[in-house]
């Protein structure tokens, strides 16, 4: 189900008179977050482009045990949890450094995302054990300025990930994406530690549609929301990587 179920689509706002979109100096760390193949990581590329900010990736590739998990998730999930609890922690330990060269921070990830994969792939004492870990490093990590959730449905996100063709995801187990994009849902409907921006990504394409890039980016530029904001763009319909 989506979190836009009966919602009208909102016009994007422009940044200033004259249409130039430019990145307000409150938003000094944003983060980009969604399920598997929402397109995060493309999006977070671009705003930092854009935007002249560092831009801070999640580390999947250095995760030992990632393609083992997708072959068997019972056996592999708390070595690949652990990893990733780990390996998180370290980059975020790195953000309150001063950049000479970059004003801004962009990233693809939030720190608190790995809980939610955590609570569906662990159970019993490896649960227990990994909130101990989770509730010991939380409270370190900075809280970002703005996370952009970028929503889509269920099949668009498979859709999404057999396209780049990674081969660890080639026999992705739909039930397991979906239900990722139902915890999704439930935590950033409940979520209120910084505001938050929803946008409906399943019928936009950042990468052959400019405007969608720039419609979003308007939005971002003239949010002033402390809560929750829903943006429902107008949608152009392709992959969304």
């Amino acid at each position: 189900m989506s979190l836009f179920d009966d919602l009208p689509k909102e016009p994007a706002r422009e940044a200033g008179e004259d249409g130039t979109i430019l990145w307000p100096e409150h938003l000094q760390y944003v983060v980009i977050e969604g399920v598997i193949g929402a397109g995060k990581t493309t999006l977070a590329n671009m705003i930092a482009e854009q935007a002249d900010a560092r831009l801070v990736l999640e580390q999947f590739e250095e995760n030992p045990f990632l393609e083992r998990f997708y072959k068997n998730r019972p056996r592999w999930a708390f070595q690949t949890q652990l990893s990733f609890l780990a390996s998180r922690f370290r980059q975020q330990q790195t953000l309150g450094g001063r950049d000479l060269f970059h004003k801004f921070v962009v990233a693809d990830y939030t720190f608190d995302k790995d809980r939610i994969f955590a609570r569906i792939n662990l159970d019993g004492d490896e649960l227990s054990l990994y909130e101990t870990m989770f509730g010991i490093m939380q409270p370190t990590t900075p809280v970002p300025d703005l996370i952009v959730y970028l929503q889509a449905t269920t099949d668009r996100l498979m859709a999404n990930i057999a396209q780049r063709g990674r081969d660890y995801e080639k026999d992705m187990d739909r039930d397991y994406i979906d239900s990722l994009n139902k915890a999704y849902n439930h935590y950033f409907f409940h979520y209120n530690q910084s505001p938050l921006l929803i946008v409906n990504a399943t019928n936009i394409d950042f990468v052959k549609h400019p405007e969608d890039l720039n419609e979003l980016m308007r939005q971002i530029a003239s949010l002033r929301h402390p809560g929750t904001t829903y943006f429902n763009p107008s949608s152009t319909g392709a992959a969304l990587l």
